[in-house]
């Protein structure tokens, strides 16, 4: 069995210190969402260091992702994309992505970001309908029961070759524990199911943050 490390406080202090080139305002971003509520619900320095190079991996110039929340993850890939990078951000939330806004802005990556509020299925049917696309980069972490939907809607974004990476596919856990069935953990659960055994995509199921699945549009 391969090593596998517990993560723990001093462990992750050392990776955001020597593992992560965080932009000025992304380190505004991430320490004042730190003081909300609902702050799990952003993403980790070391997650945005990898969608950012993952970004740059792939030639990314257009980019897509299903919820932005206070603005880290739009703004990792928008410092990673090139000059004429355009990205588009679905939520439903005008109060977190007001906030969002004032990030994306005082890093000079606003021109970049087209930022769309409503409901994630609607904004995304109009773009299937409009033909919007293709995108090269996609992120979903979003409300978990509609991920299938989401995955499937972006499916028909993306370029061949393009990459889709969802969040939160491992659930602290849960979706490896067959006692807990809840409606979010059962429909993570079945979503990495499908993708494992989904032939128009290559896959690879990571443990970064809270665990990334990464889809290849073949």
């Amino acid at each position: 069995m391969s090593r596998l490390m517990n993560v723990t406080e001093d462990l992750m202090t050392y990776i955001n210190k020597v593992g992560v080139r965080e932009h000025p305002v992304q380190v505004r971003c991430r320490e004042e969402t730190a003081k909300l509520p609902m702050a799990m619900m952003q993403i980790g320095p070391d997650q945005g260091a990898f969608m950012a190079l993952t970004a740059k991996l792939i030639g990314a110039v257009r980019y897509l992702e299903v919820g932005s929340f206070t603005g880290y993850s739009a703004l990792s890939v928008a410092l990673a994309l090139p000059p004429n990078g355009k990205i588009v951000a679905l939520d439903v939330s005008k109060e977190f992505t007001d906030r969002a806004r004032v990030y994306w802005k005082e890093a000079h990556v606003d021109s970049k970001i087209d930022l769309r509020l409503g409901p994630g299925k609607d904004s995304l049917d109009a773009m299937i309908a409009a033909n919007e696309g293709p995108f090269d980069f996609a992120f979903i972490d979003a409300d978990k029961s509609n991920y299938d939907a989401y995955y499937e809607r972006i499916l028909k974004l993306m370029r061949s070759g393009g990459l889709i990476a969802l969040d939160n596919m491992l659930w602290s856990g849960a979706v490896a524990n067959p006692e807990i069935n809840d409606a979010d953990t059962s429909a993570l659960r079945a979503l990495n199911a499908k993708i494992h055994a989904d032939d128009r995509v290559d896959m690879a199921l990571a443990a970064i943050g809270d665990g990334v699945m990464l889809a290849r549009k073949k």
